[in-house]
């Protein structure tokens, strides 16, 4: 039965890991995110459920593992902190390229280079850009909460087997690290190779048994060979965005100014919000939880309503470009963030959305309107 516990996020994600019935966990140390490899190995989940569990010599080795494992159809998690990120990109292109699902897990660190151990959503470009090489998209979760770290872990493998597509959970070293009480799920069965096929169809390397044998690869020499393969990846991706988008809206029925931010910015952003109501200020949330697909439709139909939006980042501005492209220029949109590791307090972006966007931003958004008329 389901039970609370007081957990840090990464310890959260792994107990859901195992409770989700995953099969094989490969992974490589790094903080802020060792925490997930060193709960399962203290676990021993192999005695719990069979689950594997495997620290790879590099994070390089650990992707191809995945890649390995995720062919024969079951449920693989990796995860790692940004430049370990970086080193399985090729790997993560791969299994988009391949049709493979497996889940990653990003709990991101400052940056560039080996930047700091400290928090940060610098990362936002890499994973809903692509990162790796070649078109393609992750489909891209971001946990608020260290109930959503374990949350998220059981409905990112059924997206994954649902669109044969990685899936990336996007968190950061606050989440990862913070504890808070999580109401954990009930223990699920591994699947076997018969769900697999029953479930979603006959593609995985599960043995030939009578039938021709699957081959799974990226590799496609003959270019209109490639080229289909890449529209049926596109097709993909614009069935998530019509099936699979989330987001959440807090106090958006009424706002004449919205603050959109995801995961640990959203929390604060919250508490920024209910500050600026004090005030008398009317704002509003916004918060993405899927980065891709992105809320482009619902902020959109906000621009109908609010005057402003602030986008608030822990990066030196990287979702403000989405949230612009999203708006189409009808209500100005400016960005706020801290970086080096450094995590904005709600009185910050208070401070922020009172001078960007309500006496400045507006300002300014009303002069180019009208030298525009003129």
């Amino acid at each position: 039965m389901s039970e609370f516990k007081l957990m840090k996020g990464n310890e959260a994600l792994a107990e859901a890991a195992i409770r989700a019935g995953v099969d094989a966990y490969f992974g490589y140390p790094i903080t802020p995110q060792s925490e997930v490899i060193e709960y399962l190995m203290a676990e021993q989940p192999e005695k719990r459920t069979g689950m594997v569990v495997l620290q790879a010599e590099s994070e390089i080795a650990a992707i191809n593992m995945v890649y390995g494992a995720a062919s024969t159809g079951k449920k693989v998690l990796t995860s790692s902190s940004s430049p370990g990120i970086s080193l399985k990109l090729e790997g993560i292109s791969y299994l988009a390229g391949a049709e493979l699902p497996a889940v990653i897990v990003n709990v991101v660190r400052g940056g560039p280079g080996l930047g700091t151990i400290q928090p940060s959503q610098a990362d936002y470009f890499q994973s809903v850009k692509g990162g790796g090489h070649g078109d393609y998209k992750l489909y891209v979760l971001a946990p608020a909460s260290v109930q959503e770290m374990s949350d998220f872990v059981s409905d990112a493998f059924k997206i994954a087997f649902k669109y044969r597509a990685p899936v990336l959970i996007l968190s950061d070293g606050l989440i990862g690290q913070m504890m808070e009480k999580v109401k954990l799920r009930d223990q699920q069965p591994r699947m076997t190779n018969e769900d697999i096929i029953k479930n979603y169809g006959s593609w995985a390397t599960t043995g030939k048994k009578g039938r021709e044998r699957n081959i799974v690869t990226s590799l496609d020499l003959q270019s209109e060979k490639m080229e289909a393969r890449v529209h049926r990846l596109m097709k993909k991706y614009e069935r998530m965005e019509k099936e699979d988008l989330r987001y959440e809206k807090i106090l958006c029925d009424d706002a004449d100014y919205l603050i959109v931010a995801y995961g640990s910015s959203a929390r604060i952003s919250q508490k920024a919000v209910e500050l600026a109501r004090k005030k008398g200020i009317k704002a509003g949330l916004l918060r993405p939880i899927t980065l891709f697909p992105f809320p482009k439709q619902p902020l959109l139909e906000l621009t109908n309503q609010v005057k402003g939006i602030l986008s608030v980042e822990l990066n030196a501005g990287q979702m403000v470009e989405d949230v612009r492209l999203s708006v189409e220029h009808k209500v100005p949109v400016e960005h706020f963030g801290r970086t080096g590791g450094i995590i904005h307090t709600p009185e910050e972006v208070l401070e922020a959305l009172e001078q960007k966007i309500i006496k400045n931003g507006t300002i300014r958004y009303h002069k180019t309107r009208e030298s525009s008329i003129l």
